[in-house]
């Protein structure tokens, strides 16, 4: 059997890839297995979401296919959360998850051959999204020494006729930085010089610590549609990583093209999915604004435990779920040092190298995902296991 070449080069997904080199084993109670390998909400859904869905179980709709582009009720109100006049509901798109957003709007955008200038350490489903499709990731440098900020001015150097997009997440994956609302901006403002669109990821935006204020002035700009996509879960914010519900924020004519690309892959996102967002927007805020400050303590709590642990590790960027630790062992990859931990300390996180070139120094930790009591621990794991 033959298969497509694309994709038998693109990457085995790295948190599948982590996962097996736990598989099948037992774990001692002295030393239980830590996973902070997939940025996931280590707690459920809100219990008002979940009443609702029983209901929503038994509404014969919920089990038919619905708009592509999503449930009205639900478009209109994300529309509202965005907090714009220049946002409609005829602006927003419903996915099955934020990696489908993306990927729609990369196969509406580019075609093979064509570059997509992302940020290097990159979201990994990202660059494999861009190689299943034929389109050349262009790695844009971020700089350990500025907490691995892009900056607009390099990606401006990386522009060529085949550029179709340059990408942003922020909070970042897998960095957990928060960029500053004046990188986004100016990068808006390059996009808008030269044509190319901003394709922003805005997964964990929920989870920043002054969410009032606002993370760009995009949306400021009545053109704002003609130059920049914003993309957007509900995994994250309302934990319903299993529902798979995203968004895509782009122009009506953006949305007649990712039409074409939905009604392929999915259709519609899955109906009683989009009426758990929607109901979350309209009556958990109190909720998610808990988990958002619950985020904060756990990341506070991990900070405080790494200050207080003699592991050589460095603290290179860091937000609300993950941080990017450089690790101390300079004659190892990354890799190495990721599999001696789980093979080891029974701690599961992430290499460098899954994330682009040159992070053979550093390792993701997703610490969102365990409970605060369980930082002090993976200090210690990490001072007592040293590979060599």
């Amino acid at each position: 059997m033959q298969f497509n070449r694309l994709v038998c080069d693109t990457e085995f997904p790295p948190v599948t890839e982590a996962a097996s080199w736990v598989a099948g084993r037992q774990f001692p109670d002295s030393l239980p297995l830590i996973d902070v390998s997939q940025a996931v909400p280590g707690y459920p859904t809100s219990r008002a979401i979940l009443e609702n869905l029983s209901q929503e179980l038994l509404n014969p709709a919920t089990s038919k296919y619905g708009h592509v582009l999503g449930l009205p009720t639900l478009r209109q109100a994300y529309a509202t959360q965005l907090n714009s006049a220049s946002v409609t509901s005829d602006n927003v798109a419903i996915t099955a998850g934020c990696n489908q957003a993306f990927y729609v709007a990369v196969a509406a955008l580019c075609g093979p051959g064509d570059e997509v200038i992302l940020p290097s350490p990159w979201y990994f489903n990202h660059k494999m999204s861009l190689d299943m499709l034929g389109i050349n990731a262009v790695a844009l440098a971020c700089d350990a020494d500025n907490e691995m900020i892009p900056e607009a001015d390099n990606a401006r150097a990386l522009i060529t006729p085949r550029t179709r997009a340059i990408v942003l997440i922020s909070p970042n994956n897998p960095t957990g930085k928060v960029y500053p609302p004046d990188t986004i901006d100016a990068f808006y403002e390059l996009c808008r010089e030269t044509g190319v669109p901003l394709l922003i990821d805005e997964t964990y935006c929920d989870f920043r610590e002054s969410p009032a204020k606002p993370a760009h002035h995009i949306f400021d700009h009545s053109d704002w549609a003609d130059h920049a996509i914003h993309l957007y879960s509900f995994s994250k914010s309302y934990a319903l990583a299993g529902y798979r519900v995203g968004a895509l924020v782009a122009s009506e004519q953006f949305h007649r093209e990712a039409t074409k690309v939905l009604d392929c892959v999915s259709i519609c996102a899955p109906q009683i999915s989009q009426q758990a967002a929607a109901f979350g927007i309209q009556k958990a805020a109190g909720w998610k604004e808990e988990k958002r400050l619950l985020m904060y303590s756990r990341a506070s709590a991990f900070k405080e435990a790494l200050g207080n642990t003699n592991h050589g590790y460095e603290v290179t960027a860091m937000g609300a779920y993950f941080a990017y630790l450089k690790h101390p062992y300079a004659n190892q990859s990354a890799t190495t040092v990721a599999r001696y931990l789980a093979d080891h300390a029974n701690l599961l996180c992430l290499p460098g190298e899954m994330f682009g070139p040159q992070q053979q120094r550093y390792l993701r930790v997703a610490f969102a995902n365990v409970s605060q009591n369980a930082m002090p621990e993976i200090a210690d794991r990490l001072a007592k296991y040293h590979p060599q």
